[in-house]
């Protein structure tokens, strides 16, 4: 296992460090050193390879934060102007269209995302990567912010935690077609599962099906799925699919003392609504936001920190990781009824252009 410190030292000779090697860990570092802060990054062993089919959706105005004050990330974004949500029971009807002219939605490639972050951090006069030995004494710090699941910490101090297991499967791939233009993502919950095309390029469209009782799914199960379902692209190839266990997960406590959880060890969410990552961008936002106005206050950054992030955020992250739980929970409900009354019902409401234009900025905004 590999896990990454960053050790951030602040004015008044304030430490503060980061526990993991996350696409999280790296995007709150890149952020930090962008006020100054330095940042040292202690890993130990080498990394377990990455996940290379892996994409996650990014909101229009957390692009737009990210581009101002972490890293410009147009050059590997791919703008989608539309979203298209059908369901099995409806057939090839449309239940839910979100649209915006310019950008709705953007999806990057995690491994290209990541390697841009370390690239920039590795040339930062403020970033400094180092050796870590078995004695590391957290206790030096000011701060520790702790991503990693799988340390001593987090058994110790995060261990409680509302946990829902969906009994699924999320696979993903990426799948080469022929060129076409390719800016509408389109959502499928089918009878086992949601599945979406979210593309990447005008010729590649990355895939993420998240399956019920699917552990044992293997790759032609999933590559003759994906064809079933697809009614757009005139496919070339498909990637070797990879898949990962999904869970939701919501931490009862924020921190314990100096020590505040972070990323997906603070909260996870079911993929089907593309929501994970944004709401660690916000939470990103929030605790730069913090930390920025203790230092121009000359205060110092300990403990205080920890309390205002988890007084601001918590409430939210947990209204918004419960909204996804019930739109998982309502359309698993539609599964099982084997009805089109449901998927008419939401066609009703999304046509209802206010209501649609609310939750158009719930997801790109949040709570």
């Amino acid at each position: 296992m590999y896990h990454l410190i960053f050790i951030v030292k602040i004015k008044n000779n304030m430490r503060v460090c980061i526990l993991g090697n996350s696409l999280s860990s790296l995007t709150l570092a890149k952020a930090l050193v962008n006020q100054k802060i330095y940042v040292d990054v202690i890993s130990s062993k080498k990394s377990k390879k990455s996940n290379q089919t892996r994409t996650i959706g990014i909101s229009k105005s957390n692009i737009e934060f990210f581009n101002k004050n972490i890293i410009n990330i147009n050059k590997i974004i791919w703008k989608l102007k539309k979203i298209q949500i059908y369901s099995d029971n409806l057939k090839n009807e449309k239940i839910l269209h979100f649209e915006n002219k310019n950008q709705l939605f953007s999806i990057v490639e995690n491994r290209k995302l990541i390697l841009l972050l370390q690239t920039s951090l590795s040339k930062n006069i403020y970033f400094k990567k180092i050796n870590i030995n078995n004695k590391l004494l957290l206790k030096n710090y000011d701060i520790v912010i702790n991503t990693d699941f799988f340390n001593p910490i987090t058994k110790k101090y995060f261990n409680k935690r509302i946990l829902k297991k969906y009994n699924s499967y999320a696979f993903t791939t990426i799948i080469e077609h022929e060129k076409i233009i390719n800016n509408i993502a389109t959502q499928i919950f089918t009878k086992i599962g949601p599945l979406a095309f979210l593309p990447i390029s005008d010729n590649k469209t990355s895939i993420v099906y998240s399956i019920y009782n699917s552990k044992n799914y293997d790759k032609q199960n999933i590559n003759e799925l994906i064809k079933s379902y697809n009614f757009k692209y005139k496919i070339n190839k498909i990637q070797k699919p990879e898949h990962f266990e999904l869970n939701s997960i919501s931490l009862r406590s924020y921190y314990y003392k100096n020590i505040l959880a972070f990323g997906d060890l603070l909260h996870r969410v079911h993929p089907l609504a593309g929501q994970g990552f944004n709401m660690t961008i916000r939470d990103v936002r929030e605790l730069i936001k913090i930390i920025k106005k203790k230092i121009d206050l000359g205060l110092p950054i300990d403990i205080s920190v920890n309390d205002e992030f988890e007084k601001k955020m918590k409430h939210k992250n947990f209204i918004f990781s419960n909204g996804i739980n019930l739109i998982h929970e309502f359309f698993k409900l539609n599964r099982k009824t084997n009805s089109n009354f449901f998927g008419k019902s939401v066609r009703a409401i999304g046509k209802n252009h206010l209501i649609n234009k609310f939750f158009t900025q719930i997801a790109d905004e949040g709570i």
